[in-house]
């Protein structure tokens, strides 16, 4: 490989390891809501220049983790309190609209992939990785969008389910501590029985209460005061 081709190489390669990291530590609440990321610093932190670290905020701006700021700065992006009854709305909305039209459309190629990212989830749970868990959550949730047919829903839905990772996190904390974590793996195996079945209508109707479960249990973590140490940023 030329001396070119190495330099890109490189550079691809550390704004991928500073992209990853970053992402890592925001999912998982390391970087605390409203943390300001400097580049110089995190230009010595990962022994790079400033342009890979630059092109890896840009992306982490690109899924909403990040803010980057008129001045230049760049934020960790706060977790907006005050707007979360309008991301419930919404994630409600399309988390029924998906289920129930894989209730409908799904195949059994759709059910052996729904029911593999179930047992992935379960196994996450079991590890108590908070981190793992929103991830195999998402990746259950998004099988099921993708035996729906509608890949328009089903890209809503992932940037809902994107943008409420670090909101799960303190839910399944919440879950933890009051001992009932096995409220989700009970509502993932009674919406795979649903879909299963083809009942749309319960499939509907459990998507709907999967929704508020997470709603109620997150409002009940706020209420305890449990954030005193986890700034949310000008939202909240």
């Amino acid at each position: 490989m030329d001396e070119d081709g190495e330099g890109r190489r490189v550079r691809g390669t550390g704004s991928r390891l500073c992209y990853d990291t970053l992402r890592h530590e925001i999912l998982s609440l390391v970087l605390q809501p409203g943390q300001l990321l400097d580049e110089t610093t995190l230009a010595e932190r990962f022994a790079m220049s400033r342009s890979p670290v630059r092109e890896a905020l840009i992306r982490l701006a690109g899924e909403d983790l990040v803010v980057m700021l008129p001045n230049r700065s760049t934020i960790v992006a706060p977790i907006d309190v005050q707007a979360f009854p309008k991301y419930v709305e919404a994630l409600d909305v399309a988390q029924r609209m998906n289920t129930r039209l894989a209730a409908e459309l799904r195949s059994e190629a759709d059910l052996q992939a729904i029911a593999a990212r179930q047992a992935e989830f379960e196994a996450a749970v079991a590890t108590g990785d908070h981190l793992a868990m929103s991830g195999a959550n998402k990746a259950f949730h998004m099988a099921i969008a993708v035996a729906g047919r509608n890949p328009y829903l089903a890209a809503f839905y992932e940037r809902l389910l994107d943008q409420g990772r670090r909101m799960l996190h303190l839910h399944f904390d919440y879950l933890e501590r009051t001992n009932d974590g096995y409220l989700l793996t009970d509502e993932h195996r009674l919406m795979l029985e649903a879909i299963r079945d083809r009942d749309s209508d319960r499939a509907d109707a459990l998507a709907h209460s999967h929704t508020r479960q997470f709603r109620d249990n997150f409002l009940r973590f706020m209420q305890e005061n449990h954030l005193q140490a986890v700034p949310l940023g000008a939202g909240a």
